[in-house]
């Protein structure tokens, strides 16, 4: 279960991230690593691929060193799911996270 939440954060941030610039795999296989994400190849590239069909992503090649290299965008449908999502993930984290302070106050006037 944990894998598919995982999963769908790291979608998340992928549309995140097409969203300012456009993006490769490799580039965003070491922007997930700084958030602590290890995906391999195999893992991102059907990802990309999947976002891709879905119509969240749009790709264009590119000729980098002699290879070609496919850049992402987000698209116009995937900007919008991109703001549904951040409408939710504000919603949860504001409730998850609404007693926090709260908790080690009150267990401290309890000591």
């Amino acid at each position: 279960m944990l894998r598919d939440f995982f999963l769908g954060f790291i979608k998340i941030h992928i549309l995140h991230h097409a969203a300012q610039e456009p993006v490769y795999g490799l580039a965003m296989i070491e922007e997930l690593a700084r958030h602590g994400y290890e995906l391999s190849p195999g893992t991102l590239y059907p990802l990309l691929h999947s976002l891709e069909t879905l119509g969240y992503l749009s790709h264009i090649n590119r000729k980098v060193g002699g290879k070609v290299r496919k850049y992402y965008t987000i698209t116009e449908e995937g900007g919008r799911a991109l703001a549904e999502a951040k409408g939710k993930i504000h919603e949860l984290v504001n409730e998850v996270f609404e007693n926090e302070e709260e908790a080690p106050k009150n267990s401290e006037d309890k000591s």
